[in-house]
């Protein structure tokens, strides 16, 4: 019994203080988690608020919200710009489907200068053998230099009949002189403005249906003001997705025909190379470069000690020769008579 009315140990009051804050701290953490969810469903965004009747996310219509016009004018922008976020999927209008594009858009350019006999009848033959693979001129000039004529063309050709096009081209040419091709994809830029178009009409129609429930005039000038942006974009981006789709749709090839040089010149050239010509002089510059720096390098090593050498000596012999006395010696003779000469005499 006395044992009984000992007071607890220290050991035992603090496990039962650590479980009651624990279970505290557990009820509050999950208060806190309800709270944010309820708040997370509250906040999420109803477009039937906007005023203009949609379609609820389990398919039921929802009817058109109390919203004043001026909040359903600015909605269709607000959801505009919040549309490309579902862009990347493919979808359109909240649609989660994702297209995919079987084919891609490449786009092809090129140029090729040949060489024929007479330029006129290869245009022909090249015009012909474009047309039966689908294609048409794009445009076209020509010109005469000297006796030599030459034109330019620019071919217009299927993707798909690209290598019967250069083949064709080849086949009309005595020579090729060069060949140039170049290609660069553009399916990410046409799904882009697919996705963007498809983004701006979900605007559009909801702007004409906010526009069916304006009462005012100043509010039918402001949705008619959105409206007609949204149109302009709407063309505006149409055109350059067509004209992505037309570039890779159909090549362009540029091909330069130009008739052989006259008969003199070709035989004056003949056996004459510029190439050739040119490798020679550099190998002779190139030469005298070596040459030079040779000697340069022989008289550095070689020729500067030595002509040091020859210096240091000239120069001890010039310290030599000041030191040593130098006095030439004179003949001794009779002394000069210190009167008058006997020549002289008086007057």
């Amino acid at each position: 019994m006395q044992s009984s009315n000992l007071p607890r140990s220290p050991r035992v009051v603090n496990r039962s203080v650590l479980s009651r804050g624990t279970v505290t701290r557990g009820i509050a953490v999950l208060a806190l988690l309800a709270l944010v969810a309820a708040c997370s469903s509250a906040s999420a965004p109803a477009f039937s608020g906007v005023g203009v009747s949609g379609t609820a996310s389990d398919g039921t219509a929802q009817a058109a919200g109390p919203a004043t016009l001026p909040e359903a004018i600015a909605a269709p922008s607000a959801a505009a710009s919040a549309a490309p976020a579902f862009a990347a999927a493919g979808g359109s209008g909240g649609s989660a489907a994702v297209s995919l594009v079987d084919t891609p858009y490449i786009v092809r350019t090129g140029s090729l200068t040949i060489e024929v006999p007479v330029v006129d009848d290869a245009l022909l033959r090249a015009r012909t053998a474009i047309v039966g693979l689908g294609g048409y001129i794009s445009g076209s000039e020509e010109s005469n230099s000297g006796d030599r004529s030459m034109a330019s063309v620019t071919y217009r050709i299927p993707a798909d009949r690209w290598e019967a096009a250069l083949d064709a081209l080849r086949g009309i040419a005595t020579k090729v002189d060069s060949l140039r091709t170049d290609s660069s994809e553009v399916t990410g830029q046409v799904l882009d403005l697919g996705a963007r178009i498809d983004n701006l009409r979900v605007t559009e129609t909801a702007l004409q249906a906010v526009m069916t429930k304006a009462t005012k005039i100043q509010d039918i000038l402001d949705v008619q003001n959105q409206l007609t942006a949204v149109q302009g974009q709407i063309e505006e981006l149409t055109t350059e997705q067509n004209h992505l789709k037309d570039q890779a749709a159909m090549s362009s090839l540029t091909v330069l025909f130009q008739a052989p040089p006259p008969a003199a010149v070709r035989e004056t050239s003949k056996g004459w190379d510029p190439g050739a010509q040119f490798d020679r002089a550099a190998a002779q510059l190139l030469g005298l470069g070596q040459a030079l720096a040779t000697i340069g390098i022989w008289s550095a090593v070689v020729g500067l000690p030595i002509l040091l050498g020859l210096l240091l000596a000239l120069l001890l012999l010039v310290v030599l020769a000041r030191r040593i006395p130098w006095r030439p010696s004179r003949p001794a003779g009779p002394s000069a008579p210190s009167g008058p000469s006997p020549q002289t005499g008086a007057v």
